[in-house]
C-alpha cells in the first residue's frame, strides 16, 4: 500500500453510525414560495368560497353516483337484453300471430266474395315484397329505421315536443316508437295467447297494447334484443306479416288481397301508400269503410315518401292523380247477410271458432245479390217516404233450395252478426199461407175449377163464442172457383176449404214443405196466423215450383281446409221428400199464376215471362209479403217494422210486389224466358155438381175426375171440439181473422 512521504496514513473522519447526512439547506426563495401557497389559497376562498364548497361537494357526489348508477343500469340493461335475446325464437315461428283461423267464402263460380275470421294471406318477406311498400312503411312509421338500435332517442324527443306543443302530456299521444318497438308490441313481448289467462282474444290484445311507462321500458328492452338477434330485414318481415290492417286482414299480404285482389309483392306506389296509411288506425282508414278517407290518408303517405326521396316528383304526382281503388270483389261487399247465414249453418269449430284456414264454397251468386240489393234500394228511394224506418228482406233461391242471394235488411254495416230479418224474424204470414190450404185440397182430388161459396160463416168456438171470419174487402163474392178464391185472396173460401179437407191435412202439407214453426190448430190456420221466417216460406214455395218435393234451403256446397282437396262437409242439393203429387203441384202453379195475371199480385207482373206467386198481409198490415217464382228462381219478400208498428197503406200486393218485380226483372235480365211448369184446367164435363158431405170438421177426399167442377159447401155453422189447444189458437183467430191481400 502506498504511503505518503511522512509515512503516515491520511486523516479520515470517523463514520458516525445511526445518523444521516445533513442535507444542504434549500434556497430561502423556494422555501418561502412553498410555505406561502396554502395560505394564499385559503385567503382567496373567502366567504363565497366557503358558501360554495358544500354545493361543489354535492355536485361531485351526484356526478360520482350518476356515473356509477349509469354503469350499474347499463349492466342491468345488458343482462336484460341478453336474457330476452336468448328467448327469441327463429323468425319463421312468429310470422303468423293469429289465435284463430280464417274462413274464405267462394261464390257459385269459385270466386272470393267474403272473408270471416282473421285472414292471413301467406308469409311475405321484406326482401321480396314490393319496394314501394317497404319504403311507404319506413317513411310513415320510422324514417330512421336503418340507423337506430331498436330505440330512437331523437324520435322520442321529437314526439315529446309535439305532444307538449299540442297541449298533451309528454307521454300522451305521439310515442316515438320505432318499427322494432311496434313489432315487439305485436309479439306481445313474446307472450302467446293463453285461454286460461285471458277470457278472450280481445282482452289479450288490449293487454298487449297497454301503454304504461313500465310497459314502454320492457318494449325498449325487447326491441334492443330483437335488434341484436335479427337483421333489419327480418324485423321488418315480422312486422309486415303480423300488423293488423282492418277488415279482418292480418299482415300486408292479406290486406293487399282483401282490398286490391293482388299480392303485396305487386302493389304500386298508390296502393302501397294506402296500405301503409292503415297502420295508424286500421278500422277508421280501411277503404272498405271509407274509400275517400283512406285515399286522403294515402296522399299524406305519398308526400312523406317524396320528401324522403323514395319517390321522384313524377312518381308522386302520378300516384296522387291515380289513387288506389278497391278490387271489384272488395268494392261490391255483397253477401254480408248470406255470409253470416252460411257461417252459422256449419259447425262453429270449422267456422267462427276455427283454428285452421278454411275454404267454404257456397251457392251465392253476386250478380243476383246486387240485383236484389239494387231493387230494394230503388223502391225505397222512389216509393217510400224519406226517413222511414220500415224494413224489408229478400231471399232468392233455386227450385232445389240453393240460396242465391239474401238481403236481411235495408242496411248492412259490414260487421258480422247483424240482425238478419230473412232468417231470424218470425212473423205472421197472412194470406201467403193460403197456397198450402189449396195444395191440400188439390192433393185430395179437388180441381182448380171446383167452386165454393164466398158467403158468411159462423163457427162456434167453445169458451170463446162465435167466430165470423171476414174478407179483407168486407164483402162477399158468392160462388167462385178455387182459382178465383186464391187469386183474389178471399178469406172465407180459404177457411171453408181448410175445414172441408181437414185442418190436420193442411198442417201436414205446410210442415212437410218446410214450415217448421208451430202451426195454429184452429180454423184461423187458413188465414196465416202462424209465424214463420222468410227463408222458410221461400223454401216452401220452391217445393211448389219443383213439382211438389220439399226442399231444405242450403248455402254450403262444400267446406275444406285450405290446401286440402278432401271436403269435410259437402252437399249436392236440398231436395227432400215428396209432399204433393206433381199433378197437384202443376195445378197449384196455375192457380198462383192467376194471382199475378189479374189478382191481388198484378203489380208483380213481369214484362217478358210467366210468373206465379201470392200476396200476404196480416192484421193491421203489421207484415206484408210477396212470394213467387218464375221457371228459374223463387223470390220471397217481406216488409214491416221491427217493433211491429203497422205499415201505413201497404199490403202484400203493393210495395212488396214492387220489390219482387224489380228483383225478378233484374235477376232474369239476359236469360231466355221459360214457361212455368203448370197445367191449365180443361173444359168441364157437363153434368151435375158435387157438394161436400156431412157437417163434421173434415170432408172425406172426393173421388170424381179432376176436370169435373164440384161445389164445396161446408155448413154455415160449425161446432168444434172442446180442446184446450184449439181454444187458444181460435181466440187468436178472432183477433187476426181479417187478414188478406
Amino acid at each position: 500500500m502506498a504511503r505518503s512521504g511522512n509515512g503516515k496514513s491520511p486523516l479520515v473522519a470517523p463514520r458516525r453510525r445511526g445518523k444521516t447526512r445533513k442535507t444542504p439547506p434549500k434556497s430561502p426563495t423556494r422555501k418561502t414560495r412553498r410555505s406561502r401557497a396554502p395560505a394564499t389559497r385559503r385567503r382567496r376562498r373567502g366567504l363565497l368560497g366557503w358558501i360554495a364548497a358544500p354545493f361543489v361537494w354535492l355536485f361531485r357526489l351526484i356526478l360520482k353516483l350518476t356515473v356509477r348508477g349509469a354503469i350499474v343500469a347499463a349492466l342491468i340493461l345488458g343482462v336484460a337484453v341478453w336474457y330476452v335475446y336468448t328467448t327469441l325464437p327463429p323468425v319463421g315461428e312468429v310470422l303468423d300471430g293469429r289465435a284463430r283461423g280464417s274462413v274464405t267464402l267462394l261464390d257459385r263460380d269459385g270466386d272470393i266474395f267474403a272473408w270471416r275470421g282473421e285472414q292471413f294471406g301467406g308469409q311475405i318477406d321484406a326482401g321480396s315484397v314490393s319496394p314501394h311498400l317497404r319504403n311507404a312503411i319506413i317513411a310513415t312509421e320510422d324514417k330512421r329505421f336503418h340507423h337506430h338500435f331498436g330505440v330512437d332517442p331523437i324520435g322520442i324527443a321529437s314526439a315529446i315536443r309535439i305532444n307538449l306543443r299540442e297541449g298533451r302530456g309528454p307521454l300522451s299521444g305521439h310515442g316515438g316508437s320505432t318499427v322494432t318497438q311496434q313489432t315487439a308490441k305485436l309479439l306481445c313481448l313474446g307472450r302467446p295467447f293463453d285461454p286460461d289467462i285471458w277470457d278472450s282474444e280481445a282482452e289479450y290484445e288490449a293487454d298487449c297494447r297497454e301503454g304504461s311507462v313500465w310497459r314502454k321500458v320492457k318494449e325498449a328492452v325487447y326491441a334492443m334484443a330483437m335488434e341484436a338477434k335479427y337483421s333489419k330485414d327480418e324485423i321488418l318481415t315480422i312486422y309486415m306479416n303480423r300488423a293488423f290492417l282492418g277488415a279482418g286482414s292480418r299482415g300486408f299480404e292479406a290486406a293487399a288481397q282483401r282490398y286490391f285482389g293482388k299480392s303485396a309483392n305487386a302493389v304500386d306506389p298508390a296502393e302501397a301508400a294506402m296500405l301503409a296509411g292503415l297502420l295508424v288506425a286500421p278500422t277508421r282508414y280501411a277503404p272498405t269503410n271509407s274509400l275517400e278517407r283512406s285515399q286522403t290518408r294515402a296522399r299524406t303517405v305519398i308526400e312523406l315518401m317524396e320528401d324522403q326521396g323514395y319517390l321522384t316528383t313524377a312518381e308522386a304526382e302520378d300516384a296522387l292523380l291515380n289513387p288506389a281503388v278497391l278490387s271489384e270483389a272488395a268494392e261490391a261487399r255483397a253477401g254480408g247477410y248470406f255470409a253470416d247465414w252460411v257461417m252459422s249453418s256449419a259447425p262453429d269449430f270449422l267456422t267462427s271458432k276455427t283454428t285452421e284456414d278454411v275454404i267454404l264454397s257456397t251457392t251465392f251468386d253476386p250478380r243476383i245479390q246486387r240485383a236484389a240489393e239494387g231493387a230494394l234500394r230503388d223502391v225505397f228511394e222512389t216509393k217510400v217516404s224519406p226517413g222511414s224506418k220500415a224494413q224489408a228482406a229478400i231471399v232468392v233461391m233455386s227450385a232445389d233450395g240453393a240460396v242465391r242471394a239474401m238481403v236481411g235488411g235495408r242496411k248492412f254495416k259490414g260487421v258480422a252478426g247483424q240482425f238478419n230479418r230473412a232468417i231470424m224474424a218470425k212473423r205472421q204470414t197472412g194470406s201467403a199461407f193460403k197456397p198450402f190450404v189449396y195444395a191440400a185440397a188439390l192433393e185430395l182430388g179437388y180441381s182448380p175449377s171446383d167452386t165454393i161459396e164466398d158467403a158468411p160463416i159462423t163457427m162456434s168456438i167453445p169458451g170463446s163464442g162465435d167466430w165470423r171470419p171476414q174478407n179483407y174487402t168486407n164483402d162477399f163474392a158468392g160462388r167462385m172457383t178455387l182459382t178465383e178464391a186464391l187469386k183474389d185472396s178471399r178469406n172465407i173460401p180459404a177457411v171453408k176449404v181448410s175445414e172441408g179437407v181437414g185442418r190436420e191435412n193442411v198442417r201436414k202439407v205446410a210442415a212437410d214443405f218446410g214450415i217448421d214453426s208451430d202451426l195454429a190448430s184452429g180454423p184461423s190456420l187458413a188465414l196465416g196466423v202462424s209465424e214463420s221466417t222468410l227463408i222458410e216460406m221461400t223454401g216452401a214455395y220452391a217445393g211448389i215450383l219443383n213439382g211438389g218435393t220439399s226442399v231444405e234451403p242450403y248455402g254450403i256446397r262444400d267446406l275444406r281446409l285450405q290446401g286440402s282437396d278432401t271436403p269435410l262437409i259437402g252437399q249436392d242439393g236440398g231436395l227432400g221428400e215428396r209432399v204433393i203429387s206433381q199433378d197437384a203441384a202443376r195445378q197449384l202453379v196455375y192457380m198462383m199464376s192467376r194471382v199475378i195475371e189479374d189478382g191481388t199480385g198484378v203489380r208483380a207482373k213481369l214484362s217478358d215471362r210467366e210468373a206465379a206467386g201470392k200476396t200476404g198481409t196480416t192484421q193491421a198490415a203489421r207484415d206484408a209479403w210477396f212470394l213467387g217464382f218464375t221457371a228459374d228462381y223463387v223470390v220471397g219478400v217481406w216488409m214491416g217494422y221491427d217493433d211491429n208498428t203497422p205499415l201505413r197503406g201497404v199490403t202484400g200486393g203493393g210495395l212488396p210486389a214492387d220489390i219482387w218485380r224489380e228483383t225478378m226483372e233484374r235477376v232474369s235480365a239476359g236469360t231466355p224466358p221459360r214457361p212455368l211448369p203448370m197445367d191449365r184446367p180443361r173444359a168441364p164435363v157437363t153434368g151435375g155438381t158435387v157438394a161436400s158431405a156431412g157437417s163434421g170438421n173434415a170432408v172425406p177426399a172426393p173421388q170424381p175426375q179432376p176436370q169435373q167442377p164440384r161445389r164445396i159447401q161446408p155448413p154455415t155453422t160449425t161446432t168444434l171440439p172442446d180442446v184446450a189447444e184449439q181454444i187458444i189458437n181460435d181466440v187468436l183467430g178472432t183477433i187476426f181473422g181479417r187478414g188478406g191481400g
